[in-house]
């Protein structure tokens, strides 16, 4: 081992060497997570306003998720992107917006986690809008998101979407059941696009 790197093992993978600078940054982000963890508690036996304390916990678990983020690129172990694991699914890439802040997939249990900066919203091509909540959880499985917490689509009224499936490889159609069961065009959700910020989901 390098005097100018420090050794982190896993024992699912290869030893990972980082230099000092990077494992300054870790220590940084580990540091400002019990900052935040400490602030919290304080806050709580403050008695401060329920909702204050919802938020400060929001923001730690925020941070808390980046810093897994930025701690798997320096580990140079960086899952792939999220539209790469949905084709790999057999789902469109675009179904959620570009600028998440990342997300997490249990293979072994199907549960993905997406987590958004905030709560946002997506105009479509085919003139559909969809809305998310800063994280959404689904059981992703081949060609079908389903158990969905955290999506919206426009019909007359927002009404939450539980699943979303396409049937085969070759269909060109992705269905949405938001209380009833409708098609669209897949093609609307090959890309990725920027959320808009919204004030509440």
């Amino acid at each position: 081992m390098s005097e100018f790197g420090v050794e982190i093992r896993d024992p699912e993978s290869k030893s990972t060497y980082l230099n000092q600078p990077q494992m300054a940054r870790i220590l940084t982000l580990d540091f400002q997570l019990h900052c935040l963890d400490y602030e919290a508690e304080n806050w709580y036996h403050a008695d401060l306003d329920f909702e204050t304390f919802n938020l400060l916990q929001t923001l730690s678990s925020t941070v808390e998720e980046k810093a897994k983020w930025i701690f798997n690129k320096l580990k140079g172990s960086p899952p792939k992107t999220l539209p790469d694991l949905l084709r790999e699914y057999n789902l469109p890439p675009g179904l959620f917006p570009q600028n998440i802040t990342c997300y997490e997939f249990d293979e072994t249990k199907a549960r993905l986690i997406v987590y958004l900066p905030s709560p946002c919203e997506v105009s479509f091509k085919d003139s559909s809008v969809i809305r998310y909540a800063n994280r959404v959880k689904a059981i992703l499985l081949r060609g079908k998101l389903t158990g969905i917490e955290g999506m919206k689509t426009k019909v007359l009224v927002w009404v939450k979407v539980t699943c979303v499936a396409v049937e085969s490889s070759k269909s060109d159609k992705v269905w949405f059941t938001a209380g009833v069961k409708k098609s669209r065009s897949k093609d609307a959700y090959l890309v990725a696009s920027n959320g808009v910020r919204i004030e509440d989901f």
